[in-house]
This record gives structure tokens, sequence and C-alpha cells, in this order.
């Protein structure tokens, strides 16, 4: 018993489908999907990307990956900044816990309490100020971070 190549319709030794008309001796060819888009190329925007290197808590990883894999200049400036910003932040949330651990050590904490909430504020404004610039397609350079990570991003 031979079926159609096209839609599975019992033909017996007709050549041709008496159901949808196709010919069993030419091979169906199955459509093919769409070739996936290399990064960088058509996949992700850069201004898209650029203020995903900054999404509070996990910017730092997208910042990482797109800058080890984009070769995109705006793309690689922006994860590059990024990421020194969370080095930075990071050295600096150590060093403040260090100067809190010292005004402890002294019964002045309390001021912890209040500095904490206001610098968390902060961080996170800049964050948004800084997605807000990336999307809008500026290269907003910050103090002392922004000439590094050009400097980063041309290499």
């Amino acid at each position: 018993m031979a079926f159609c190549k096209a839609c599975g319709q019992d033909i017996g030794t007709a050549a041709f489908c008496p159901k949808c008309g196709a010919n069993q001796g030419a091979v169906v060819t199955p459509a093919t999907a769409p070739a996936a888009t290399a990064p960088g190329s058509e996949g992700l925007a850069e201004n898209v990307a650029g203020l995903l290197c900054y999404v509070p808590a996990v910017g730092w990883i997208i910042a990482l990956v797109l800058f080890l894999i984009d070769k995109r200049s705006y793309v690689k400036f922006h994860a590059a900044q990024a990421l020194a910003l969370a080095v930075s932040l990071l050295v600096f949330y150590i060093a403040l816990g260090i100067f809190m651990g010292v005004l402890h050590v002294i019964h002045i904490f309390f001021l912890g309490l209040l500095l904490y909430p206001v610098i968390g504020l902060g961080v996170f404004v800049l964050l948004i100020f800084m997605m807000i610039k990336a999307y809008q397609n500026e290269r907003f350079k910050l103090p002392v971070i922004g000439d590094f990570a050009e400097g980063l991003a041309s290499k």
C-alpha cells in the first residue's frame, strides 16, 4: 500500500494523489525553519542591549555575557561601564560595611540605619538613569568609570 508523500492519503499505484494532486515521483521538501540570527546582527537592538546591562541585581551578569560575546562598540561600552560600576559598588559596600562595624564598636551604629537606605535608593536611581540614557542611544560616561569603560570597549 502506498501513501501520498504530501497529505498521507492512500494512493495505490497512482503517480498523482487523487486527494491533493501531488506528484508522487517528486520529492516533497519540508518547510524549513527560519535561520537563527547571530548575536549582534538582528537579534537584539543596541539600545536594548545597553539598557539590559544596567538592570538592578542581575545586570552585571547580562553585562558580562554581552561584553564577552557582542562585538558592537556601543553595547561593549555599556557592558564595560556596567561591569566597572558593579565592581566599584561592591568595593564601596565592603568599605561601608567596615565603616559600619567601626561605628557599631563606638556605639553610634544608628547612623548605618539611616545611611544604607539612602545609599541603596541613590544606587537604584543611578541604575534607572543609566538605563534611560542607554535606551536613548546616548554614550553617557560616568566620572572615572566611563573613561575606563571606553578604553575597554575600543579593544
